[in-house]
Parts: structure tokens; sequence; C-alpha cells
């Protein structure tokens, strides 16, 4: 399995945990928005992290001197789920008394079905980037077959793992109908985030193309939109 990048601690993308974050490169889709667009395009390296690829021995000797000291891994990317041994790696994290996120696009039900199936996730974070007729030049594509990302959210939402959905809004990619839309897809998951977008020099699109929304403006039109999806909330505006 390639690793790319390991963050020592997070307290914020685990809910409820102490975590360390893995980063895995490559990724399926090329959404203007990502902030980590050097592990989707450019060396495999996460900035600010180690030097080239980590193995995965490596990030595992870690976990062994952080037992009792963190409680979960986060896995993202990049998408995880490329890695065809992630499922090992999983086990092996699970097997060192550690909980497991994972972070995903939705590309590989397949792979997704197969570790919630294996009780080798705790909780799974779904990007849903947009309505359906917006998907394709959300995530940088000419066309997209959209069956494998209704089919993990079905995953998701049949099964026994905790999960949320979440979707990064920008002004030039979502409008007010697009995200009405996109409510109306979502439905009645338990938990909807809604990130406003933030520009930074390392964003795939560069810099100064994509704006966020006003504030006041997104946290209104939630409110309207929870009729359609209940479980929706907003995240990182402050």
């Amino acid at each position: 399995m390639r690793i790319a990048g390991l963050q020592k601690l997070t307290l914020l993308d685990f809910p409820g945990k102490t975590a360390a974050t893995v980063f895995t490169p490559g990724c399926n889709f090329r959404c203007p928005f990502c902030h980590n667009a050097d592990l989707v395009t450019g060396p495999a390296t996460r900035a600010g992290s180690h030097e080239g690829d980590l193995s995965a021995a490596d990030v595992l000797a870690f976990l062994e001197k952080r037992r009792g000291l963190l409680d979960g891994v986060c896995l993202t990317g990049g998408k995880p789920l490329i890695q065809p041994d992630l499922a090992d790696f999983c086990a092996r994290v699970r097997d060192l008394g550690f909980a497991v996120k994972l972070d995903t696009n939705g590309g590989f039900p397949d792979r997704l079905r197969a570790l919630a199936e294996a009780n080798l996730v705790d909780y799974v974070a779904m990007d849903v980037k947009n309505a359906p007729e917006r998907y394709a030049k959300t995530v940088g594509a000419s066309m997209l077959d959209l069956a494998p990302i209704e089919e993990s959210m079905e995953v998701l939402r049949a099964g026994s793992v905790p999960f949320e959905f979440r979707t990064t809004v920008t002004r030039e990619l979502h409008a007010s109908d697009d995200l009405r839309a996109l409510a109306r897809w979502i439905g009645d998951a338990s938990a909807w985030f809604l990130q406003n977008y933030r520009d930074a020099e390392s964003v795939l699109g560069g810099a100064g193309r994509l704006h966020p929304w006003n504030v006041d403006e997104l946290r209104a039109l939630a409110d309207e939109l929870r009729a359609s999806a209940p479980g929706i909330a907003l995240r990182g505006m402050d």
C-alpha cells in the first residue's frame, strides 16, 4: 500500500476521537477545489510530511508507539480505496486497537461494501460533490457514470457503519438550485455537512479561480434545505 504522508495528530477529522491521519496518493477525480493537489497530480508526497512514500510498516510502527495515546486513524488522500491492499492495512490498524475512519468519493462501491461487511471501518465520510446534473463538471470530468456514486450512498444508508455525507460549496459550481437538487438527493441521511470553500495556493484549479459562498446566505439556504435533508449542518464557517 502506498502512503504519501502521515499527520501524527488531528483533533478535528475523526468525530469524537484523537487520531492520526494517513494520506494515500492518487485519485480518479480532478475536483478544481481539491486542497490535496500534490497527492492527485504531483509527486506522491503530502506537503509538510515525510519526504517520499512511507511504508505501511513505518506507519504501523508509529501507531504501535501511540497505543493508549490515540483513539483512531483517518485514511484520506487522494482516495484510499484506490489502494489494492487497503483492507489488510485496515485490519492491522484495528488489530492494534485503533478505530478507522475512511474518506471516500464514492467511486468504488464494491470496495467500500467489502470493508464495511468485514467490519474494518468504524466511520465513513463520503464526499457528495453536487447535484447529479452538475456532478461531472464539479469533479473535472467531461462525462461521468453516477451509478457508482449512487451505489456507495446506498451502501452507507443500508449498512451499520456510522457515516456522513459532505459537500464543499463554491459560488462557481454550486448555485442555489444545485444545492436544492442535491438536498433532495441526500434526503433523510443522518448527517450531511456543507463546507464552504477556502481558497489556497495549493488547490487543484489554481488560486483565485473559485470563491466561497457568503456565510450568511449559506446559513439561510441551509435552513431552507433542511426540509428536504433534515440532517444538514454547516461545518467550518467561522
